[in-house]
Order: C-alpha cells, then sequence, then structure tokens
C-alpha cells in the first residue's frame, strides 16, 4: 500500500467498515481492519475475508481512532464489526479532551 495521506479514503476486505485518514505519520503504515488489510476507496470488494477473532471489536460510526504515539488518527464514516489497527497494533478509540472550567 502507497504511503497514506490526510483525506484517503480506505474499507474493510472482511466487513462494512470505512474510513477517512485523519492524520497520517512520514512513513508507509500498514492499517488493518479485522486483521486483514484494508483497500483504498476505490477498489471494488466482491468477495469478503473472515475478520480474526482478537481483532472483532466492532467501529463505531463518527468515532476517531489513533495509535499508541497518535501519529495516526482515523475517522470511521461507516461502522462494521472489524477493529482497526495498525502495523499489527490495534488502535484505541480517541477520547475528546475537557473543555477548561469557565468559572
Amino acid at each position: 500500500m502507497p504511503a497514506l495521506k490526510a483525506g484517503s479514503r480506505l474499507k474493510s476486505t472482511v466487513c462494512t467498515t470505512e474510513v477517512i485518514i485523519v492524520k497520517a505519520p512520514a512513513g508507509e503504515v500498514e492499517v488493518t481492519c479485522g486483521g486483514a488489510p484494508m483497500a483504498l476507496g476505490t477498489e471494488t470488494i466482491t468477495e469478503r475475508g473472515e475478520a480474526s477473532a482478537d481483532a472483532k471489536g466492532g467501529t463505531a460510526l463518527g468515532k476517531r481512532y489513533v495509535n499508541a504515539d497518535e501519529t495516526l488518527e482515523i475517522l470511521c464514516t461507516k461502522a462494521g464489526e472489524g477493529s482497526l489497527g495498525a502495523d499489527g497494533a490495534l488502535l484505541a478509540l480517541k477520547e475528546a479532551k475537557p473543555l477548561p472550567a469557565s468559572d
């Protein structure tokens, strides 16, 4: 897969998950869903594989997922049953930053 860039669309080859890259690291990274590499958004998926048992946590519509050092950020545009991963590690759900107190 070519180097990722912000705005790239990817889709899962094992479930209905579709995502947009919000922030991408400088080097190449392999993004997976359900343990299988994701396809570019322009590709047609004719036959879906099976998600691996340890990557069936699911994705939630409208949520952002990040890697451990937050160099990769992905926005889920279509939910599915597979968990997102990058370079062999599962991505974490990005938490909202608390707003400062106004008093």
